[in-house]
């Protein structure tokens, strides 16, 4: 095991400020109209504010929070959280070059980022009274657990139950990955592909380096850093399940967010709400569910959470706590855009830049698992590249092409 030799600084999810600036990599800025970080800001970010609002029957209080909140982002400056807020003094750090100025000119992920945590502060949930903990999100998350999208890809469980081993982990590693589209913020700016669009190819796969890392038998422990709820993270489950009950693995631990964040992100309600989704369902998804029901209870799945998970920062300033349970583990499977912007920097890094070397960092081997849905993106060979660039469309940002990437 390595040792880390440097790490954040600050409070306990994490205190300095981001990677280290690389000549020709700058960090993404949301100040470019037309670009995707701007459309996140100017159009996502509103319409966001619009489905909370109307999703709850909210008091007086935090209607003018949200109106408030809306005129900020969209011409206003970041004004910083009041003192009185329980991580007054975490924000005031990582914010401190950014407060007094336009939402555009600060760092992407740390604007979308602060937008969450003050959306938050503004419906109440970090507060004292009744609308304390009640996650704004939950109704959109809810109504895709119930949909009739999930009834079917439940039900395709059945079949695949027949298919060989090795076919299904095959098939299971890639619903999980696809599954990645399953992003409600996603989908508050962009209309979902059609089903003849739905897997066009990988930019890249490692697949093959990550069943290498997974030997059956092995005593391996897995990390998997969860993105979504719902319709995402029923496929995670299910991949969770087969690696443990084809004893790929002994045991899983799932890390989730500790407070609603991005709109769709995963909680421990919902990794419940999805494994009783499962364990109520008819025939394999039932069996299923039931498993995975035992395997919390025997400790062999697990879940976690650190508060480092909601601060807008790179995992290369993840604090030493989180950094040494990574590097007890013999794998860390990484979901999702958010994840892998953090996991690499987000910058905008030529796509032909190495994986391996943005991730050398990290305390053991690790996997990203993602749906492109934003401009970040590395590993990709310089002849796809051409290709991809050719082609017209908008690969990086439209959800139709994906990648696995290993760094062992």
């Amino acid at each position: 095991m390595t040792e880390k030799t440097s790490h954040a600084s600050g409070e306990e999810a994490g205190g300095s400020s981001g990677q280290a600036v690389e000549p020709g990599a700058p960090i993404i800025l949301s100040n470019e109209p037309g670009s995707f970080a701007w459309g996140v800001l100017a159009e996502r970010h509103p319409a966001l504010i619009g489905q909370v609002r109307d999703a709850f029957p909210y008091e007086r209080r935090q209607h003018e929070a949200l109106d408030a909140l809306l005129e900020e982002i969209t011409s206003g400056v970041v004004e910083p959280l009041a003192s009185s807020e329980r991580d007054h003094g975490q924000w005031s750090d990582w914010g401190r070059e950014y407060f007094g100025r336009p939402w555009f000119d600060a760092p992407f992920l740390w604007a979308e980022s602060y937008f969450y945590r003050r959306l938050l502060g503004a419906v109440g949930y970090f507060g004292t009274g009744p609308w304390q903990g009640i996650d704004p999100f939950a109704p959109f998350k809810q109504a895709e657990l119930r949909g009739a999208e999930v009834d079917e890809e439940l039900r395709a469980l059945d079949a695949l139950a027949e298919a060989p081993v090795d076919e299904r982990a095959a098939d299971l590693l890639h619903a999980s990955l696809w599954g990645n589209r399953a992003d409600l913020g996603f989908r508050v700016s962009a209309e979902e592909a059609a089903p003849g669009e739905a897997a066009p190819g990988l930019v890249a796969d490692d697949s093959a380096i990550l069943w290498q890392l997974l030997p059956a038998g092995a005593p391996s422990v897995v990390a998997v850093v969860a993105d979504n709820a719902g319709r995402e993270l029923i496929p995670d489950l299910v991949l969770i399940d087969h690696l443990l009950e084809y004893r790929r693995v002994e045991q899983v631990v799932l890390h989730v967010k500790p407070y609603p964040y991005y709109v769709s992100d995963a909680m421990t309600a919902d990794v419940v709400d999805c494994l009783r989704r499962l364990a109520h369902a008819p025939g394999e998804a039932g069996r299923i569910g039931g498993r995975l029901w035992k395997a919390m209870a025997s400790g062999s799945l697990e879940v976690r959470t650190h508060p480092f998970f909601c601060a807008p920062l790179p995992y290369e300033d993840m604090p030493e706590d989180l950094w040494q349970e990574f590097a007890t583990a013999t794998l860390t499977l990484v979901k999702g855009d958010l994840n892998y912007r953090r996991l690499v920097g987000d910058r905008s890094w030529e796509a032909t830049t190495p994986f391996a070397d943005l991730t050398a960092y990290f305390p053991g081997p690790v996997v990203a698992l993602r749906t492109l849905k934003c401009d970040v993106v590395v590993g990709v060979d310089g002849k796809t590249l051409s290709a991809l660039d050719q082609s017209g469309r908008a690969w990086r940002t439209s959800g139709t092409h994906a990648l696995v990437q290993a760094r062992r």
